[in-house]
């Protein structure tokens, strides 16, 4: 267990990338211990990709970049604006109203801070706001992506917890709607000690048409909803309300109805069990061909083609961190690693409250230095027993640890999101986790409500049938 950990350890300081440190140091392991056949770890590598769920991955992926290059991120900008705009402090709030859309699109928090930040802070630099806020705001508002569903941590939790994919998305609503009104009351505070006004003047009549944006995407489900309850099958009910949709959208060139309809679509096909979570993927995917290609035609063959060799080389580096992420937590496991720090953490507390504050802690600082990937397919095996020898619901649990992973995403050394926003605003990696730093007080805020209310997390899930 030592040689293994040392080894991973040693690797990460010289500076080698996680996926690379730790298949190094389970092979390694397996060379000097000669408890296992090397071909183990080429077993184990297969394996821990070998699974369904997966597959969501790819797609996930390939929907996010489509959805970048479809044009739809200035349509959901404008949305925005039309909607918050007009509020003290404007731009900020559009941001995070901006962020909240493409979050049902897109699934990752990097693909919303790479697409849709880029148009936002550039937007707020030349409105005048300082570099630094647009920076802060745009990190905070990123981790939304993977908190509202569709989210591919989620996914990954899922496969590795053994829990529905499908209640770790409805589980993640309520939660994205905390994170998004502390957000926006952290915005009005600096608009209120700054003395900011809107970015736009208010006008009742853009107003109003983005609320009614708003109301025709609430309607269609209920529309469906109606119709079965006077007794038409679900499948021609919705085939009925997305015509009539299509026609209205195409007669007045909404702004973003189409792009708010994109988690109605992949929650409710779920929901009537037209697809599973990993086939929500593909709808995805379909979906943003559908606007790209037919419904806006602002995709061309070259940008689909760079669309999907971006998701090419997403895809690959995603899944080498999976099985090389596997290979190590399965040693940690058979050599009994995981039960030691199982037993050592019950040795410490039985109570599960103590042990959410000590998981979050563990979480925190894992996530600063391992990818979100590698740290849930590492911690979930070794936390997730003692979630269920005390009680915690393993759903809430997942929110837990991708929330605070999220935030990992925002701090050195390992932050893709840092590194993102200090690459896209010019900043200093330095000068861009200063920007940062104020924005983790609402996240933090929001951590804790989570963490220790768990109604937030599982009433929805419940309330489908989809919990316990």
């Amino acid at each position: 267990m030592g040689i293994l950990i040392g080894t991973f350890l040693l690797l990460m300081i010289f500076g080698l990338p996680v996926a690379v440190a730790m298949a190094g140091a389970s092979l390694l392991f397996v060379l000097i211990s000669g408890s296992v056949p090397d071909v183990v770890v080429a077993q184990r590598m297969i394996a821990g990709v070998e699974s369904f769920p997966l597959l969501a991955v790819p797609f996930f992926i390939l929907a996010g970049n489509l959805m970048n290059i479809a044009g739809i991120t200035g349509r959901i900008y404008n949305f925005a604006v039309a909607l918050v705009g007009w509020m003290r402090g404007g731009l900020g709030q559009v941001n995070i109203i901006g962020s909240v859309v493409f979050a049902g699109m897109s699934g990752t928090a990097i693909a919303d801070a790479a697409g849709l930040g880029t148009i936002e802070i550039k937007a707020m630099k030349d409105h005048g706001y300082e570099t630094e806020f647009a920076v802060g705001v745009t990190a905070a508002s990123a981790t939304l992506g993977p908190i509202i569903p569709p989210s591919l941590p989620f996914v990954i939790y899922g496969m590795m917890a053994n829990v529905s994919i499908g209640s770790l998305f409805l589980a993640g609503l309520i939660p994205g709607a905390v994170l998004t009104l502390l957000m926006m009351l952290t915005v009005a505070y600096y608009a209120r000690r700054n003395n900011w006004g809107g970015d736009v003047s208010f006008d009742w009549k853009r107003l109003g048409g983005a609320t009614l944006e708003v109301g025709i995407v609430l309607a269609f489900p209920l529309a469906i909803w109606l119709m079965t309850e006077a007794g038409m099958s679900a499948n021609l009910a919705a085939g009925i309300a997305f015509a009539v949709l299509l026609a209205l959208d195409w007669r007045y060139n909404f702004s973003a109805v189409m792009a708010l309809m994109a988690p109605v679509i992949l929650i409710g096909g779920m929901t009537l069990g037209w697809f599973t979570p990993t086939e929500a993927a593909v709808a995805a995917v379909i979906w943003a061909l559908f606007l790209g290609l037919v419904r806006y035609r602002s995709m061309t063959l070259r940008t689909l083609a760079k669309a999907s060799f971006d998701t090419i080389e997403t895809t690959a580096s995603v899944l080498f961190i999976v099985t090389a992420a596997s290979v190590f937590a399965w040693l940690l496991t058979t050599t009994q690693a995981a039960q030691a720090l199982t037993d050592g953490i019950l040795s410490v507390t039985q109570n599960k409250w103590v042990f959410l504050l000590m998981a979050n802690v563990l979480i925190l600082i894992v996530g600063c230095f391992i990818d979100t990937i590698a740290a849930i397919t590492i911690l979930v095996p070794i936390l997730l027993p003692i979630v269920l020898k005390l009680g915690i619901d393993p759903i809430h649990f997942g929110l837990i640890m991708t929330l605070n992973l999220m935030i990992g995403l925002l701090h050195p050394p390992m932050g893709m999101v840092l590194f993102v926003l200090a690459r896209v605003s010019r900043l200093s990696v330095e000068r861009t986790t200063v920007a940062i730093l104020p924005w983790l007080v609402p996240l933090f805020l929001a951590l804790i409500a989570i963490t220790y209310v768990p109604q937030i997390t599982l009433w929805l899930p419940t309330a489908m049938g989809m919990a316990k």
